[in-house]
């Protein structure tokens, strides 16, 4: 493997081998501006050669092993101990959005009982309880088949024949 000055250098002395014959390479040869200078470390070859790892079998290493399970080991635990210290914390944040989620349910509730308060004394109203007795045409009842409960015997309901 030769570096681009080795390259360089051959390109150009074949130039002036053949400018020998021509003269016109021969001019341009002659002068030296036209050559390269020598780069550091271009006589340095690096060669390589290919390996074959086949046939080769790995060694078992027990201390490898014993080193491997306790890396996992401490991993655990240490991710463990990271969710055990950030677990009250976020407990916190959950249980915030959950005492926010149930004052917004609160407050709705409290609107919505507040409106079936107001439908009901709508509807419940003496002038709108005429009006219905008016359109149905319920009279009222003669003094003398109304029945008065007697609650001191402790039954409110009476039978009656």
């Amino acid at each position: 493997m030769a570096s681009i000055a080795t390259v360089y250098n051959r390109l150009f002395q074949k130039g002036i081998e053949l400018g020998e014959e021509t003269g016109r390479v021969r001019a341009l040869s002659a002068d030296s501006a036209g050559r390269v200078r020598p780069f550091a470390n271009q006589d340095i070859y690096f060669w390589s050669k290919r390996f074959d790892n086949s046939r080769v079998v790995r060694k078992s290493d027990p201390a490898g092993n014993g080193m491997c399970w306790k890396l996992i080991g401490s991993a655990v635990s240490a991710a463990v101990l990271l969710i055990v210290v950030l677990l009250p914390s976020a407990y916190g944040l959950m249980a915030g959005y959950q005492v926010q989620s149930l004052r917004d349910e609160s407050q709705r509730l409290s609107n919505e009982l507040s409106s079936l308060e107001l439908d009901e004394a709508k509807l419940l109203s003496p002038a709108r309880l005429e009006e219905l007795a008016r359109i149905q045409q319920f009279i009222d009842p003669a003094p003398q088949k109304l029945i008065y409960l007697d609650t001191r015997q402790g039954s409110l309901a009476l039978n009656k024949k």
